[in-house]
């Protein structure tokens, strides 16, 4: 019989599934409605799902450095990725931007030594640099990967990239402020309204948005990964807040692997031999943390 840590353990490994879907999905929507316009609906969409189905969040019962500190952090981090993902200048750039943001599992180690006293041995630090190593082999494709080629690829589209990282590294923090202020409450449904109202703040002020054209396919697309972030983000807030923390992160650290894959088929995409070599970087990289954090 399952004991309550393997149980919310197991719930956690649901959203990582489900995650996987994010950059190809993302990607389309939008395509179809713009990177503000698409990432609007979709946590629209989230939101109401989850009012539906968890209710109203108790604002007073949330401490505060959860609900202000976390809720932060989390629309930053939703806010960062959509826009990022929207604003690539093409699908092929999409996949990378999608790649730089799964540095975070990495990263959600790393930070939980200041914020929850991990304990680890000195090879944390080399898997931090292989995963480091496998964004840049990401992001020079196939040419021959000089600083002035990659310098290049960044300063060819700044904000997107620049989005990419900090919705990585605000990620890992929410992930930890999270296991160690929130107390068992959770505040994914306000955190997730908060970000559709930013979203539909920055679509109605914003005078480059365009008009949204509403098709049956798109809608569709809307509507999954509406459904499946609501579904994700609530088994993840529940994994991390009573399951294994560095088992969540580490099984996280394949997800880039199946991200990659399912982005592909759906994008109809074939990345280069030295995309996939990045990614088992990132992925083996964030191995090695795990393995330096274990039984200590």
């Amino acid at each position: 019989m399952l004991t309550p840590l393997s149980r919310a353990t197991l719930i956690g490994f649901t959203a990582i599934l489900l995650w996987s879907t994010t950059v190809g999905l993302l990607r389309s929507v939008s395509e179809a409605f713009g990177a503000t316009g698409g990432a609007a609906l979709i946590y629209s969409t989230t939101a109401l799902l989850l009012c539906f189905t968890r209710g109203i969040p108790n604002i007073g019962a949330m401490p505060k450095a959860y609900l202000w500190g976390g809720g932060a952090l989390f629309v930053g981090y939703e806010i960062s990725l959509a826009l990022a993902i929207g604003l690539a200048s093409n699908r092929n750039q999409s996949l990378e931007l999608g790649m730089i943001n799964y540095l975070w599992p990495c990263l959600t180690i790393i930070l939980a030594i200041p914020f929850n006293q991990q304990r680890f041995r000195l090879w944390l630090w080399p898997g931090l640099a292989l995963s480091l190593l496998g964004i840049i082999w990401v992001m020079k494709g196939q040419s021959a990967g000089s600083p002035v080629l990659l310098l290049n690829n960044l300063s060819s589209n700044p904000l997107a990239y620049a989005l990419a990282f900090i919705a990585a590294i605000a990620w890992a923090l929410y992930n930890n402020i999270t296991r160690r202020y929130s107390r068992g409450t959770n505040g994914v449904t306000l955190f997730f309204m908060m970000t559709a109202l930013a979203l539909w703040l920055k679509y109605v002020f914003d005078a480059q948005s365009a008009p949204l054209h509403f098709g049956l396919r798109p809608l569709l697309e809307v509507l999954f990964m509406g459904t499946s972030t609501a579904i994700a983000y609530s088994a993840w807030n529940h994994g991390i807040q009573h399951g294994n923390l560095t088992l969540l992160a580490t099984a996280s650290y394949f997800t880039p692997v199946l991200s990659a894959s399912l982005a592909s088929l759906w994008l109809g995409l074939t990345p280069a031999l030295a995309f996939w070599q990045g990614v088992l970087m990132i992925t083996l990289g964030s191995i090695v943390c795990w393995l330096a954090t274990r039984r200590l």
